[in-house]
C-alpha cells in the first residue's frame, strides 16, 4: 500500500473515508435478492482507497447507507472492512443507534473486530438534552474503543456545541469530533474549550478552511471517486502548502459541496461509476438522481477528470 501519514497512537488521524457500499443491481423493483451488498467490489474499493493515499475507512456511516442495513449485514461489513484493509485499527465503524444500549453493542463488535475507533451521532430519534446526550456517549465509551462524535445538527437536530463537546471530553467519553456544521468558526471555540480534542473535518466543502484552523483529520466523502486527489489535498493542506492546496481545492470543490447536500449518496456514487469505479444504486427511500441533477454531478466529475485528477 502507498506509504501515508497514518498516526497508529490516533488511528482516527488523517483521511478516513466514509464508505459508500456497493449493492447488486436492482431491477427497480425491491425484493428478496435485490440491491444485496456485493462485498467483494466493496473489499476491492477498501483496498482502492487505501493503495490511493488515504489512511482508512469508515464503513456504516451515513454514506454507507447504514439506516438500511439488517443486523447481520451491518456485522459482516465491518467485518470485509477490516479484513480488506489488513488492519482493523485503520477502521471506524459508525456505530449510530436509536438506542445507547445498542449503540454500545455495535461498539463492542468493532472492539471485538480490533477497529481503533468508532463514530458516534448524538441520540437521534428526538432532540436530546445536554444530560441525555452526556449519558449516551457515556454508555458507549464503555465498550472500551475510542469514541469519534459525530456532530450533525442539519440532520438529527441535536448540536454538539462546543461547549457540549468540551464537557463530553471532560467525561472521559470521546477523543474527537467530526465537525459537520459547516460553521467553521466553531474550529476556534472548540481548541479553546477542549484543547485535548482532536477536531476532524466533517464536510468536504470546508477541508481548507478547518485543517487550516487547526483540524488534524478528515472523514471525507469524495475520495470514494477521487482517492489521490483528495489525500494529496488533505496533505497540502495539513503541510501548510496553500500553494499546492488552493488550486486542487478550487479544482474540487464543484464535487467537494455535494458532500453536503441532501443527494450526497447518489452524487458520489455517481461520481465513482462516471470514473470507473464502482458506485452502483442506493437503496430505497434513497432514490436514483434525477436526471438534471445527475447531469449535472456528471459534469463536474468529467471535468475533474480532465484535470488530471483521480
Amino acid at each position: 500500500m502507498t506509504a501515508t501519514s497514518w498516526n497508529t497512537t490516533h488511528p482516527w488521524r488523517g483521511v478516513m473515508v466514509a464508505t459508500a457500499l456497493p449493492f447488486h443491481q436492482s431491477d427497480g423493483d425491491l425484493t428478496d435478492g435485490d440491491l444485496t451488498i456485493d462485498h467483494d467490489a466493496y473489499a476491492a474499493h477498501v483496498r482502492r482507497l487505501l493503495d490511493g493515499g488515504c489512511d482508512g475507512v469508515v464503513p456504516n456511516g451515513s454514506l454507507g447507507e447504514y439506516q438500511t442495513l439488517t443486523d447481520e449485514e451491518r456485522a459482516r461489513v465491518v467485518r470485509t472492512a477490516v479484513e480488506a484493509a489488513g488492519d482493523g485499527a485503520r477502521v471506524m465503524p459508525g456505530v449510530s443507534a436509536y438506542g445507547s444500549g445498542e449503540a454500545r453493542r455495535w461498539a463492542e463488535q468493532a472492539a471485538e473486530a480490533g477497529c481503533g475507533s468508532v463514530l458516534l451521532l448524538p441520540p437521534n430519534g428526538y432532540r436530546a438534552d445536554e444530560r441525555a446526550v452526556r449519558a449516551h456517549y457515556a454508555e458507549v465509551a464503555k465498550a472500551g474503543v475510542p469514541v469519534v462524535a459525530y456532530n450533525n445538527p442539519i440532520d438529527t437536530k441535536v448540536d454538539l456545541t462546543p461547549e457540549l463537546l468540551a464537557a463530553l471530553h471532560r467525561d472521559g467519553s470521546i477523543v474527537a469530533v467530526k465537525e459537520f456544521s459547516g460553521d467553521v468558526r466553531r474550529a476556534y471555540e472548540i481548541a479553546e474549550l477542549a484543547p485535548g480534542l482532536d477536531l476532524l473535518v466533517g464536510a468536504d466543502d470546508v477541508l481548507l478552511e478547518l485543517v487550516t484552523a487547526g483540524a488534524v483529520g478528515w472523514i471525507a466523502g469524495y475520495p470514494n471517486a477521487f482517492p489521490a486527489a483528495c489525500a494529496a489535498l488533505y496533505r497540502a493542506a495539513a503541510d501548510g502548502d496553500l500553494g499546492a492546496a488552493l488550486p486542487l481545492y478550487r479544482s474540487l470543490h464543484p464535487l467537494l459541496r455535494w458532500d453536503s447536500r441532501t443527494e450526497f449518496v447518489q452524487a458520489i456514487k455517481v461520481s465513482m461509476d462516471v470514473v470507473g469505479f464502482r458506485g452502483g444504486p442506493s437503496r430505497p427511500p434513497r432514490l436514483p438522481l434525477a436526471p438534471d441533477v445527475e447531469a449535472l454531478v456528471r459534469a463536474a466529475t468529467e471535468k475533474a477528470v480532465a484535470d488530471g485528477h483521480h
